[in-house]
């Protein structure tokens, strides 16, 4: 038997299992979902697609569990930062940062993140990520909002539903100026980030105040 059979061998299942989702995470990030078949998989973690299909039993299960994965990772990194952060704004900055460091440090996740956020069909566990961004910024604008003993709670109630409307643009954006930056390394990272925090906090703060252009006539 080959040093390499046994290597394998010695695996411990919980090892094995966390070889074939980095090897899955790599595969999807790469090829997205519907291209990346479990051969592909097999291939890149140097296993038998038998052996694969002991701890998956389909390509479906095996996206959910690396989805998962990355939900995890970012979310715990958002919440670290968020509770560092003293004040909206510095919350704001700590989700930019938070963002543009994991697509720095795991670009075959962030990747993965960008092709299959918006695809429910399989990415339902995306959709939790998504909604926690969306949840983040919706806390985000409304504090002062929710802090003022002036606003009525029809007042409120309104200015929530608008803020909601407005939330999408925000992560969207970001996520956007996020791979553009990956895609242009000569922009200096802080520059981008400051770009970012700047549009969220100047130019939605004058929407939330309720600010708008005027109609065309």
């Amino acid at each position: 038997m080959t040093s390499e059979g046994t290597a394998r061998r010695r695996l411990t299942h919980a090892l094995r299992r966390e070889q074939l989702l980095t090897a899955a995470l790599g595969e999807f990030g790469r090829r997205g979902f519907h291209l990346t078949q479990m051969e592909h998989v097999a291939t890149a973690a140097d296993v038998s697609k038998a052996l694969l299909y002991q701890h998956f039993d389909s390509k479906e299960e095996l996206f959910a569990e690396v989805t998962s994965m990355v939900v995890g990772e970012v979310s715990e990194r958002m919440n670290v930062a968020v509770r560092a952060a003293e004040g909206s704004l510095d919350r704001v900055r700590a989700i930019v940062r938070v963002l543009f460091e994991y697509a720095t440090l795991e670009p075959e996740a962030w990747a993965l993140i960008v092709r299959h956020l918006d695809k429910p069909e399989v990415g339902m566990e995306l959709r939790e990520l998504r909604d926690r961004l969306g949840e983040s910024f919706t806390d985000l604008l409304m504090i002062n909002r929710r802090a003022d003993p002036a606003m009525t709670p029809s007042a409120l109630a309104a200015t929530e539903r608008r803020v909601r409307l407005m939330v999408p643009l925000v992560y969207g954006s970001l996520l956007s100026l996020v791979s553009w930056w990956l895609e242009h390394p000569d922009t200096p990272r802080d520059r981008a980030e400051s770009m970012a925090v700047e549009f969220i906090w100047l130019g939605l703060d004058r929407l939330r105040t309720g600010e708008r252009l005027s109609p065309r006539i």
